[in-house]
């Protein structure tokens, strides 16, 4: 399933929400819909600025995670997929950028309605 999260600030953003879903939890967000108001927007950022600097200096826990949810397809095998996996940071930092603007323009990123 596609989430879409948007806000004045910045174009919308689509996420497949399996990898949302680590972000959201972060924020003890629902998927299915929500808000970060404006008000939010600076803990949120600074929560999820923490967790990727985290997942930057141990890369194995970002790998761990890939693995357990990541449902292995015909011929497919776990070492493909450490080989084609792409980062935490690398998937939060479209929402990052959309947090730094909702912050700095007062605007609230809103998804599921």
């Amino acid at each position: 399933m596609l989430i879409t999260f948007k806000s004045k600030s910045s174009p919308e953003l689509l996420m497949y929400q399996e990898h949302a879903q680590r972000i959201l939890d972060l924020l003890h967000k629902s998927p299915t819909r929500g808000v970060i108001t404006a008000a939010e927007a600076a803990t949120a950022l600074s929560l999820l600025e923490h967790e990727v600097a985290l997942s930057k200096q141990h890369p194995e826990v970002d790998v761990e995670h890939d693995i357990h949810t990541h449902e292995l397809e015909e011929n497919e095998t776990q070492e493909r997929v450490i080989q084609q996996r792409v980062g935490f940071a690398a998937r939060a930092y479209p929402l990052l950028e959309m947090l730094r603007a909702a912050k700095q323009d007062g605007n609230d990123i809103i998804w599921g309605v």
